[in-house]
């Protein structure tokens, strides 16, 4: 039998006395590709954190080529040549890429006592590192002024920096358009052609099931099945991870689109961002929003909800115009954002679950001159919401929000607009980052808020998606609005391809 590069051995590990991982083994073979599936909260990331040297273990043993490891700090993995592509990249935004690619070791030249940066020893490294992703990029470029995809590269020419043999990716396509996966894609195929060893963890099964050699299924900190990946379909995966087969991955709802229509954009423009936008979202519709990163798609969800300006057009929300509108204004007249990015526009992170979900709706649960708080009734609205939403937490007066997995507090975002009551809802990416069991509880609510006569505007990135849930689907391009399907001439060629300018697919 070959050794495996890398084995967990019989891992267990509990906080506060709670069991986080199970008696857990695992094996990855030298030039594989092992995916690493699970819902959020499985302990897929604490298994991680332990292989970086960021937690210990409580019991069991890690191996690399047979021999005993114990990571007590991060630097005794980077030590070993294991590197870890973190789905929350680690980079300074206000350093150059050269500066990023080289911070634990910068360069420097020495002269009477005096030290300063090599800048022409820090950019030929940033070029050759860049080189081994094919990204070519100045250097000299800030971070912040890069795509979330070109950042993707950085991070994973950083993780290359010390010829790592084993590499871990964690969740690397939540923020990348489909060509920029597929081009990360062909990266891993080559780090493994090499002979690299690689741990690939991803909510989306489709590309586990296209890049992986061995799959591996975590569910309540145990491992559930592992094997082949020939052995392993979708549904099996699903089936495991959750502990159930779900009833159809994308529920359709059972309303029918009202004429009432509760929001209208007319030649909505700012220069730059969007042009000429128009559509109408009608009660008991959910529309969808298609295009590629940089399409507008974000844009025109902040325009419309006050974050940003517009020059030109209007906003017609239940028939009646909102000029230039505000977040507190847009609130007041039934409308929500759930932003794309939970963590930094979506949730006050050291608030407790109660806090946040009822941020958007104290004033509904005040009265009086001095607007004294109805507590009680306010503890009953949202113990009832994280019980409906499924939201897995100890308890959520005083817990943290922080301390929930990305699904859970996708769902406490959620729940704070279903406590508002509003019924014109835009939904920017609802599931990105989120686990297949995670995501059908929120499809279910996306449903039941349509059902209930809420109009939903639903902007993603997921095909899937959008052809599973909407009732039509607007696609963007370059700021513009290309297209318009409804549900009976969905065709996702025709969508992609409209996607990219209606320029031919090759």
């Amino acid at each position: 039998m070959i050794q495996p590069v890398l084995e967990f051995s019989h891992i267990d590990k509990a906080f506060f006395g709670v069991p986080v991982l199970t008696d857990v083994c695992l094996a990855l073979a030298a030039g594989s590709i092992l995916g690493l599936v699970g819902e959020n909260g499985a302990g897929k990331s604490t298994l991680l954190n332990i292989l970086g040297g960021i937690l210990p273990a409580d019991a069991g043993q890690l191996r690399i080529d047979g021999k005993p490891f114990q990571p007590a700090r991060a630097a005794d993995s980077s030590d070993a040549r294991i590197a870890m592509v973190h789905q929350e990249l680690n980079l300074f935004g206000n350093l150059s890429v050269a500066e990023n690619l080289s911070l634990a070791e910068l360069p420097c030249k020495r002269w009477a006592g005096l030290r300063w940066v090599d800048r022409g020893t820090l950019a030929a490294r940033a070029t050759s590192l860049l080189g081994k992703v094919g990204f070519e990029a100045d250097p000299d470029t800030l971070v912040e002024r890069l795509s979330p995809g070109e950042r993707q590269m950085v991070e994973i020419a950083k993780a290359l920096r010390g010829n790592p043999r084993i590499l871990v990716f964690d969740e690397p396509t939540t923020s990348l358009t489909r060509p920029e996966a597929e081009r990360l894609f062909s990266i891993i195929g080559q780090l493994r052609a090499e002979g690299k060893s690689i741990i690939y963890v991803s909510h989306n099964l489709e590309d586990v099931l296209r890049i992986c050699d061995q799959i591996a299924v975590l569910r309540d900190g145990r491992v559930q099945a592992s094997g082949p990946a020939g052995q392993f379909d979708v549904g099996r995966m699903i089936h495991q991870m959750v502990g159930r087969d779900l009833d159809g991955l994308f529920p359709r709802h059972q309303a029918s689109r009202s004429n009432e229509v509760v929001l209208e954009v007319r030649r909505l423009s700012q220069s730059g961002v969007v042009n000429n936008i128009q559509f109408k979202l009608h009660r008991g519709e959910l529309l969808g929003i298609s295009g590629l990163m940089g399409s507008g798609r974000t844009e025109l969800a902040r325009i419309l909800f006050g974050l940003d300006r517009y020059e030109q057009g209007e906003i017609i929300l239940h028939g009646r115009p909102l000029p230039q509108p505000r977040p507190a204004r847009c609130i007041r007249r039934g409308m929500a954002l759930l932003t794309e990015d939970r963590r930094q526009e979506g949730l006050l992170m050291e608030g407790s679950v109660t806090e946040n979900i009822a941020f958007a709706s104290l004033r509904r649960f005040a009265s009086g001159p001095f607007a004294w708080l109805h507590a009680k009734r306010l503890d009953q609205q949202t113990f009832e919401l994280t019980r409906r939403l499924s939201i897995d937490c100890r308890e959520i007066r005083h817990q943290p929000v922080r301390t929930l997995s990305g699904g859970n507090q996708q769902k406490v975002v959620l729940a704070k607009w279903l406590l508002r009551g509003s019924d014109v809802l835009i939904l920017d990416e609802p599931t990105r980052g989120v686990d297949v069991g995670a995501r059908h509880e929120i499809y279910v609510q996306i449903n039941r808020m349509v059902e209930r006569g809420a109009g939903v505007l639903l902007i993603s990135s997921e095909m899937e998606e959008l052809v599973g849930l909407c009732d039509r689907i607007l696609v963007m391009a370059r700021g513009e609005i290309i297209s318009a399907e409804e549900r009976e001439n969905f065709d996702r060629r025709e969508i992609l391809q409209s996607a990219f300018g209606k320029e031919r697919l090759s």
